[in-house]
């Protein structure tokens, strides 16, 4: 009887992608910059899921992030923890943000539907302070 099934891909490297996302959008202050790498990174209609809102689009992205960086500085900057997991086109990383050199002021994980490569749907989730 022959194998019907479908062959498994090989998996995206979740790890190169999701630091990239955390590098060349999330703390890219120049607009131009940031819109290549969203090119490169994320499908053409990407949504992220942030706790108070969805973000759709790559321009919007790019916005959200550019916004972020203005209203906490020019030093803060995000930072991986760790490496980033994942299969079947789901991954996760780790990472923490505040100033550079400083004290970090959030943490969370970025988990991402990844397809052909590119992240098509991102979820940016905050950890809550403890206390």
């Amino acid at each position: 009887m022959p194998n019907t099934e479908t062959p498994i891909g090989a998996e995206p490297d979740y790890d190169r992608l999701l630091r990239a996302n955390l590098e060349r959008v999330f703390n890219e202050r120049d607009a131009g910059k940031r819109a290549t790498a969203l090119a490169d990174l994320f499908v053409d209609e990407p949504v992220m899921y942030e706790p108070s809102d969805v973000v759709r689009g790559r321009e919007a992205i790019s916005t959200v992030a550019g916004n972020l960086l203005d209203r906490f500085g020019p030093m803060f900057r995000f930072t991986p923890v760790g490496g980033a997991v994942g299969h079947h086109g789901l991954g996760s990383l780790r990472w923490q943000a505040g100033p550079e050199g400083g004290p970090v002021t959030v943490t969370g994980s970025d988990v991402a539907e990844v397809v052909g490569g590119r992240i098509a749907r991102l979820w940016v989730l905050i950890t809550p302070p403890e206390g």
